[in-house]
């Protein structure tokens, strides 16, 4: 339990930050939904878990947060694809 609690601390706040690449809402929902399912696989794995459930969850969250935050909150520049 300490060493799922401890996962969660660290990457969450890692991958709340990293969901913000991108100019656009599109960019940022598929930047986050990227790293977002990336994370809750791993999560999901180090847990125990399923890692197709945990990529599920975390890809559809960071999506999400992608969509609704805004370039002038978070910006980590121009992304990869673009």
């Amino acid at each position: 339990m300490r060493r799922t609690l401890t996962a969660c601390l660290v990457l969450l706040p890692v991958g709340l930050s990293l969901a913000g690449c991108g100019y656009n809402r599109g960019d940022r929902a598929l930047s986050g939904g990227l790293i977002g399912g990336g994370a809750g696989a791993a999560i999901a794995a180090a847990t125990g878990g399923s890692p197709l459930v945990g990529a599920a969850v975390g890809g559809g969250a960071g999506a999400l947060g992608g969509a609704l935050t805004s370039g002038h909150d978070i910006n980590l520049g121009r992304p990869i694809w673009r």
